[in-house]
């Protein structure tokens, strides 16, 4: 006749519990910052600013910050917690609860969620009015310590024309795509729409997923009548987010993938707007 062997984890059942290896004592006295699971696939569901719904595939990372004396961590509850919380796709406004739930059930001090997925915007082109989809790059990330920090971070591919290039050439100027990106923190509701006009109005002029010769024409004119350095695009986003009061700190970047040049060139700066 079999025998029931189960054995459960902490012994609660009067059985031998099985051994805490991670739980155990480390005696290099060695704190490590973040660790956990990364590249975790999951479904996510967002509200999009016109009032529809988008769904998505999002990856994801969780993190604690693990304390000098103890081994590991117990990478199995990090997943846990993400199913607990909702075995459907999960909404930007949980990840605070999600991020503090992983604190509280791995008793950190700190914990740490990232969610990165790729967003659709539907686009008219600028003169035919044709539509396509745009696909941007977004990340929310969240820590939680003795409270919830909360960035948002969106990147959007766009078009730049060099200055220089334009002054010096008796025939037109040279161009290039470039990927403009902006971390920020926020005092209200903003939206990534919000946010993807503010990344494209500081380009030469944005790209289209659909353009026909008359939108073409249009594009390369308005990038020529407009030409940016890596540098004006940085600082004109930077005068835009200044301008926009839901956004209280913000990190950007541009990187322009040079045409003419082996090289690319990029710019950065940050700023918290608290400081005054």
């Amino acid at each position: 006749m079999a025998t029931d062997t189960k054995t459960c984890r902490d012994g609660s059942c009067g059985c031998n519990p099985m051994p805490d290896v991670q739980a155990s004592k480390d005696h290099r006295h060695v704190a490590i910052d973040r660790v956990g699971v990364k590249d975790v696939v999951y479904p996510m569901k967002l509200a999009t600013r016109d009032g529809g719904e988008q769904n998505t595939v999002a990856s994801i990372n969780m993190y604690v910050a693990l304390p000098q004396e103890q081994k590991g961590t117990h990478m199995s509850r990090f997943l846990e917690v993400l199913n607990e919380h909702a075995c459907q796709p999960f909404r930007p406004e949980d990840i605070p609860a999600i991020t503090r739930k992983i604190k509280e059930r791995l008793h950190a001090e700190e914990a740490h969620f990232e969610a990165s997925f790729t967003y659709f915007i539907e686009k008219p082109a600028p003169v035919t009015a044709q539509k396509g989809l745009m696909n941007y790059e977004v990340t929310f990330a969240c820590t939680a310590n003795s409270h919830e920090d909360f960035v948002m971070s969106v990147a959007a591919p766009a078009t730049s024309l060099c200055p220089c290039s334009k002054e010096i050439s008796e025939y037109g100027a040279h161009n290039q795509r470039c990927r403009i990106e902006a971390s920020v923190r926020m005092d209200g509701v903003l939206w990534i729409e919000d946010l993807v006009e503010l990344l494209e109005g500081a380009a030469s002029h944005p790209v289209y997923a659909v353009l026909k010769r008359p939108d073409e024409k249009f594009v390369t004119e308005k990038a020529f009548e407009n030409p940016k350095f890596v540098e004006d695009i940085v600082r004109d986003l930077a005068v835009a987010l200044d301008d926009e009061d839901r956004i209280v700190q913000y990190s950007i970047s541009s990187e322009n993938y040079e045409s003419i040049h082996s090289h690319n060139a990029y710019a950065e700066l940050e700023r918290d707007k608290r400081e005054g």
